[in-house]
């Protein structure tokens, strides 16, 4: 066998990264967090949450590291959520696991009427990479953050769900549940995600799944090549197609892709080949208008090489970008820097930083923050080994008790105070009101 000499990749220059860091770090100093006009709950409210979450700390934290060292895939949480339910219960709450037809969905509310805002719990995980988005840091802070608010909802003339939603990696746990009937009662939602930087306000982008899969006609390689429809030309032209496509895209556009069958064998002409792309935007008119720009190149592709072509679309949901509630966002930021915190205002973090959540889709239904909450330095990405590591760290412990405070005083803010939920929903109203998901890229 004769081994390359020349078999390890060349590391990426890291000077345009270290670039930002450094010009994000001036920008991050002379920032200002939000703020709010608005009064929220009484002090002696505040003071009885706040000392229910520290009194919470040993759960919470123990819930998280046990989440940690135990990571599932989506919709295969059942240790996870089981986990989850067993802290609720323990605390005093009914707990229903299975809702909305996924078996490691779990809601649990507190009894009443009135205004009715969920925080939401996430805990599935990456192949490989274990809690390398930190989503055991979002389960536990999330439970923290009913717990804490469930203590006094029900004086407040409201009520507080916690909702855990399976699959937040690609799965699309939210929307199934959305159209499964648990949000329909839901006024507004609130839930938060670890990052490098505190953040008020985050954009996340749009996100659709798209496979081409190109149907060619077999024939002999070399024997009889001209009798042959090659699929693999065609899923290559589609490739560099899209390659030369992202020249005229927005800046805040993302595609990419993989080849998943380029044919069997070299000395058989390819009758099928198939790519699966991510296709992003910020926001959904432009992800449409995407969506449209590449299928024509698939289009493109087959026609030009004689071969057939069908595009399959969204085999989990489609995510939209995220719409911010400032109003809400300006509560979670008045108490954090109450923490010790600094959440930023948008813009001062690059915003192409970024990925796609299904926390998206939920916004576009009702007002929803999803706001960052800082648990690595400032050059450790998501979905890597080094975020992993920091999502069982100290500063990942100290973000679930920060973040379960945030929580938990925000969703009291908004029962407590009709003023700020009157301006929350007026300004999801003016922002375009509720959105027809499932219809949308019909």
């Amino acid at each position: 066998m004769i081994r390359s000499e020349h078999a390890s990749p060349t590391p990426p220059d890291d000077s345009y990264l270290r670039s930002l860091v450094d010009a994000t770090a001036d920008a991050v100093a002379a920032a200002e967090p939000l703020g709010s006009p608005h009064e929220g709950a009484d002090p002696a409210t505040r003071d009885a949450v706040g000392a229910g979450i520290r009194a919470l700390t040993a759960d919470l934290v123990g819930l998280s590291q046990d989440l940690h060292a135990h990571p599932e895939e989506g919709f295969a949480e059942h240790r996870s959520v089981r986990a989850l339910g067993d802290l609720l219960r323990k605390h005093g709450h009914e707990v229903t696991i299975g809702a909305g037809g996924l078996d490691t969905a779990l809601v649990a509310s507190t009894p009443g009427s009135g205004p009715h805002i969920a925080v939401l719990s996430e805990y599935d995980a990456l192949p490989g990479l274990g809690h390398g988005c930190g989503h055991n840091v979002i389960c536990t802070a999330g439970a923290g953050g009913f717990l804490g608010a469930a203590a006094v909802a029900e004086r407040l003339g409201g009520r507080v769900s916690l909702i855990g939603t399976p699959a937040e990696e690609g799965g699309g746990g939210k929307e199934t549940l959305a159209r499964a009937g648990v949000f329909d009662d839901v006024d507004a939602v609130v839930m938060l995600h670890p990052f490098s930087h505190d953040i008020a306000m985050h954009p996340f982008l749009g996100r659709r799944q798209l496979e081409m899969v190109f149907h060619g006609v077999g024939a002999h390689a070399s024997a009889q090549p001209f009798m042959g429809r090659n699929a693999l030309d065609a899923a290559v032209a589609a490739y560099q197609g899209v390659a030369a496509l992202r020249q005229h895209l927005p800046s805040s556009d993302r595609v990419h892709g993989v080849f998943t069958d380029g044919g069997a064998r070299p000395n058989v002409v390819p009758e099928r080949a198939a790519l699966l792309f991510y296709l992003r935007s910020a926001q959904p008119d432009t992800l449409r208008d995407l969506a449209e720009r590449v299928s024509a190149i698939a289009r493109g592709a087959a026609e030009m090489t004689g071969c057939g072509v069908e595009l399959l679309w969204d085999a989990q949901p489609a995510y939209l970008p995220i719409r911010f509630n400032t109003t809400l966002a300006g509560r979670w930021s008045v108490h954090q820097v109450d923490a010790g915190r600094k959440p930023l205002p948008p813009g001062i973090v690059p915003e192409f930083l970024t990925g796609s959540t299904d926390l998206g889709n939920l916004s576009y239904r009702m007002p929803a923050i999803h706001p960052m909450i800082a648990i690595a330095g400032p050059t450790t990405a998501l979905h890597t080994k080094e975020f992993a590591a920091a999502a069982g760290s100290p500063d990942g412990d100290r973000a679930v008790v920060d973040g379960a405070l945030g929580l938990a005083l925000t969703a009291v803010d908004y029962l407590a105070d009709a003023k700020l939920r009157a301006a929350v929903h007026e300004e999801f109203e003016a922002s375009g009101g509720a959105l027809d998901v499932p219809a949308f890229f019909d």
